[in-house]
């Protein structure tokens, strides 16, 4: 210890305790190279599989939507909502993941939705990673923003393995991955959807990306992705020609507009899967 003395033995035992709970922090954190660390808290509530209430108020807000993952939708108080399938499930597990847990935040780009609710990720004080959690249980779908997209290609990861076994939600027809398939999209239209299907016309009509999947661009599914949209796909290199011929996953709200339709707002929400 150089010039600073000895340690007594019950100071010496404090200080370990200390710094293995400062390794057992430290070491998610550290994993979450591409977030911001921020507060820490405890878990007082759970709302729904992706909305907890802590036990403080940080920056004025006590509520923490986990960011980069979609649950099943529980009313809430809501009229006429109709609760999607599993939602209770999936608000038990995160329950079992995060109640009365302590738990570390950490940011990506915004910090608070129009709600006032705080968007973070959430690491458990024994390196949980909630996010990582849902989706390896398979109780959430990944959910990106163009202001909110850190490591979503790990959690893609994580989602694809828990579809691939069949867990929790992927065992549903509810959140089954729809064929590019007009016909069938047009029952799901106002509804949050993963389609997959190949590009067969990808083009760039002043400023504005449109990849078709079909032949009739009136009638067929159709990614739209707009000037403001199109400037951050180009600057990642993401041009039309990255998606003509590709198939691809895509996922958003669907919309009726000269057929199915979804905006993509940022190139997370679209994966390549291959030529």
């Amino acid at each position: 210890m150089g010039h600073g003395g000895r340690v007594g033995g019950g100071n010496a035992m404090k200080f370990t305790a200390i710094l293995i709970g400062f390794v057992l922090w430290a070491a998610p954190a550290a994993a979450q190279d591409s977030l911001t660390p921020g507060e820490q808290a405890v878990v007082a509530a759970v709302v729904d599989g992706d909305t907890v209430f802590l036990d403080r108020d940080i920056v004025g807000a006590s509520q923490v939507r986990l960011t980069g993952i979609q649950a099943p939708k529980l009313p809430l108080g809501r009229v006429g909502f109709k609760e999607w399938p599993l939602a209770r499930e999936s608000k038990a597990a995160l329950e079992t993941i995060l109640m009365n847990q302590p738990v570390q935040l950490f940011y990506g780009n915004a910090r608070m939705d129009r709600h006032g609710r705080l968007l973070a990720h959430l690491i458990g004080q024994n390196g949980t990673w909630a996010q990582g959690e849902m989706l390896t249980r398979g109780m959430a779908r990944v959910y990106t923003f163009p202001d909110n997209r850190e490591r979503a290609a790990e959690m893609y990861r994580l989602e694809a393995t828990a579809r691939a076994a069949g867990r929790g939600i992927w065992a549903h027809p509810f959140y089954a991955v729809r064929a590019a398939d007009p016909a069938a999209l047009a029952r799901d239209i106002d509804t949050f959807q993963v389609v997959e299907g190949r590009v067969t016309d990808a083009a760039d009509v002043r400023g504005v990306i449109y990849l078709n999947f079909g032949p009739n661009w009136r009638t067929d599914f159709t990614v739209r992705i707009d000037r403001k949209a199109a400037r951050l796909f180009k600057r990642a290199g993401l041009g039309p020609d990255a998606y003509q011929g590709r198939e691809v996953r895509v996922r958003g709200w669907l919309k009726n507009w000269n057929g199915p339709m979804i905006e993509a707002s940022h190139p997370e929400q679209i994966e390549v899967l291959a030529k």
